[in-house]
């Protein structure tokens, strides 16, 4: 009876203990969001300083910082196109404090064409929201004498056209391919290592045309330097609002390069909540929005994080679709 009576009272003890820490675990955890951001965060990025993923995040981040009442540092850490910054984020403790600010390529395509990625682009990362998109820009040199993207089809089905990028596998690449699936006609992808080299080809004539991210090619389009046959967004953008988009020539044509914001997976919804409403009010603002049309941004926002998270599914599926029709070969 003794022994009973010990084992009901230790058993009630256990209980009582259990009861009364209740409270502080519920109230724990609510707590780091509100003490979010707890000192300055890091928003890395997995290019080099003065590339376009560099620029829009020293556009937004100290933006972003000053909605959230905090400093934001970028930091470089490219290789891997892109991947080594990713990876880094990717294995970041989840609270907020480390941030990825990406580009379509290392967190979409670059995965997709590696046996062995260095994170599972669906699974290691909190989409939180994107802050700008840039189309594809079509464009040809002076000597090519074609007035707009629908002379530019017909020419394929009568001659070979040549069409530069970047390199192989990144977006203006992919581009390409949905162009010669549109066209059916004789287009040849000429990839180049880089913007620059690319860009010097097409306008000495050694390639017929280019595709490739808008910004590198706006000042050359607005000097008349190459001939922007096409962008490849939804809607024309208003800093080059004479330049038609390539829906108006073939329905249903969308390539943007979104930028977006990402945290480590596990984040609390709480920590995402409050970055998201700092992201939305820095891309509100006019001088922000300014400054990343400048550099041929479009400031674009998503509803909410779950429509962002939605949307980078699609576009993963999307595009590892395009890159095994496209016979892009998997590296190690």
């Amino acid at each position: 009876m003794l022994k009973t009576s010990k084992s009901r009272r230790a058993t009630l003890r256990t209980l009582a203990l259990a009861v009364l820490s209740l409270p502080t675990f519920i109230i724990a955890t609510p707590s780091l969001a509100q003490n979010f951001p707890a000192h300055p965060i890091t928003m890395i990025v997995g290019y080099p300083p003065g590339g376009s993923n560099d620029i829009v995040a020293r556009i937004v981040a100290p933006a972003i910082g000053e909605a959230l009442g905090t400093t934001i540092v970028v930091e470089n850490k490219a290789g891997a196109s892109g991947m080594i910054g990713a990876g880094n984020v990717a294995k970041a403790k989840p609270d907020g404090h480390t941030l990825l600010l990406s580009s379509v390529s290392p967190v979409v395509l670059s995965p997709q064409t590696m046996k062995k990625p260095p994170f599972d682009s669906m699974t290691d990362f909190t989409p939180i929201n994107t802050v700008g998109l840039t189309p594809e820009a079509v464009a040809v040199g002076p000597h090519l004498k074609v007035k707009n993207l629908k002379e530019l089809l017909e020419l394929t089905r009568s001659k070979q056209v040549t069409l530069a990028s970047s390199g192989a596998g990144g977006l203006p690449h992919l581009t390409i391919e949905l162009l010669k699936q549109a066209s059916k006609g004789n287009i040849v992808h000429v990839p180049y290592k880089g913007a620059g080299p690319a860009v010097t080809d097409t306008l000495a004539g050694h390639v017929d045309g280019i595709v490739m991210d808008l910004p590198p090619l706006y000042t050359l389009i607005k000097d008349k330097r190459l001939n922007a046959l096409a962008v490849t967004s939804d809607k024309r953008v208003s800093f080059l609002a004479d330049v038609p988009t390539a829906q108006e020539e073939l329905p249903d044509f969308n390539v943007v390069n979104w930028v977006g914001i990402f945290a480590p997976a596990k984040t609390s919804p709480e920590v995402v909540a409050k970055i998201d409403a700092a992201i939305k009010k820095a891309i509100a603002r006019p001088d922000i929005q300014k400054q990343l049309e400048n550099v041929a941004v479009v400031p674009s926002v998503m509803s909410d994080p779950n429509a962002f998270q939605n949307f980078f599914g699609t576009e993963f599926t999307r595009w590892g679709g395009v890159l095994k029709a496209a016979g892009v070969s998997m590296s190690e």
